[in-house]
C-alpha cells in the first residue's frame, strides 16, 4: 500500500474521471490540479482549456490565475475571450467543465460570491468568473473540493452557478443545455447526483473512511448508495507524478528557478 495523503487521494480520483481525448474547461485550483494530472500519466491526449483563451495548453507548472503566462506560453493557440465562450463553449465543443467552489448543497448548486446575507456579507468570494457559463454549457461538470460542514452546506448562501436549483428541477425544460454535474469528487469519497431527485448521493468512499465520517462532515442528512464502493487507492506512478508537478510549481513561483 502506498502513503498517500487524503488530499492526494481526491486529486489522483478526480484525474482519473477525466478520458483520454476529452475536452476540458479547467477551472483554477484544485480542477487545475487534477486536469494536468490526467494529462501527464492516463490521458496525455487530454486538451485542456482555460478561461483566458488558451487552448490545448500543457503547462509545465500549476498556474496561479487563468492570467498566469505559463498557459498562454504552452498553449497550442490562444483565441479571445469572446471567442472562447461564444465559439467553443456554448458551441458545445466542450465535453466537461471542471469546477471548484467555496459551498455546494445537495442539488449541486455552487457558491462562489460571498459568505452571509447578501446585503451584508460576513466574506465576499471571488464571484464566479466563468464557472456559471460553464456549468450551463459543458457537456457534464466534475466538481472537486475538500470536505467540511463549511463547504457541503444545506442551502448555499448565494448560487453563484447553478448545479440543480433549489428544488433539484434548475434545469428542467431549458433547451441545449449540458447534464450539469455529474460527479462530485472529495478527500474523503465520490457522490453523484440520483438520476431522480438530481440530490447527491455517496456512491463510494475513499480507503479508511466511513459513513459517519463523510455525515459528520455535510451539512445535511446524506444518502448512500445500496451499492457502496471503495475507491481504488492512487498507483505509485500517480503520486510520483503528482509530487513532482507540486514541487515543481512550488520550486517555479517562489522563484527557485530564476
Amino acid at each position: 500500500m502506498s502513503n498517500y495523503t487524503s488530499a492526494e487521494m481526491m486529486t489522483v480520483t478526480a484525474a482519473r474521471a477525466l478520458e483520454n481525448g476529452t475536452t476540458c474547461f479547467v477551472g483554477i485550483g484544485l480542477p487545475s490540479e487534477a486536469a494536468n494530472l490526467a494529462r501527464l500519466t492516463h490521458a496525455p491526449d487530454v486538451v485542456l482549456i482555460y478561461e483566458s483563451g488558451t487552448l490545448q495548453t500543457k503547462p509545465d507548472v500549476l498556474p496561479l490565475s487563468i492570467g498566469d503566462g505559463e498557459l498562454c506560453e504552452t498553449a497550442l493557440t490562444t483565441v479571445s475571450v469572446p471567442e472562447m465562450f461564444r465559439y467553443w463553449l456554448q458551441g458545445g465543443k466542450v465535453d466537461v467543465g471542471f469546477l471548484g467552489t467555496a459551498q455546494i448543497d445537495r442539488y449541486c448548486n455552487l457558491n462562489t460570491t460571498l459568505i452571509g446575507d447578501y446585503t451584508a456579507p460576513k466574506v465576499r468570494l471571488p464571484g464566479g468568473g466563468g464557472a456559471p457559463e460553464i456549468a450551463t454549457n459543458a457537456g457534464e461538470v466534475f466538481i472537486t473540493l475538500k470536505h467540511s460542514k463549511r463547504t457541503f452546506v444545506d442551502q448555499v448562501d448565494f448560487v453563484t452557478t447553478l448545479g440543480f436549483g433549489r428544488d433539484g428541477k434548475g434545469r428542467d425544460g431549458i433547451p441545449n443545455i449540458g447534464k450539469g454535474p455529474t460527479r462530485v469528487i472529495t478527500d474523503l469519497c465520490v457522490m453523484r447526483p440520483d438520476p431522480e431527485t438530481k440530490e447527491l448521493v455517496v456512491t463510494s468512499l475513499h480507503p479508511g473512511v466511513t459513513r459517519e465520517q463523510v455525515q459528520e462532515a455535510t451539512g445535511w442528512e446524506l444518502r448512500f448508495a445500496d451499492q457502496l464502493e471503495s475507491t481504488p487507492e492512487p498507483s505509485d506512478k500517480e503520486l510520483e507524478v503528482l509530487r513532482e508537478l507540486k514541487a515543481r510549481t512550488d520550486r517555479h513561483h517562489s522563484g527557485e528557478d530564476a
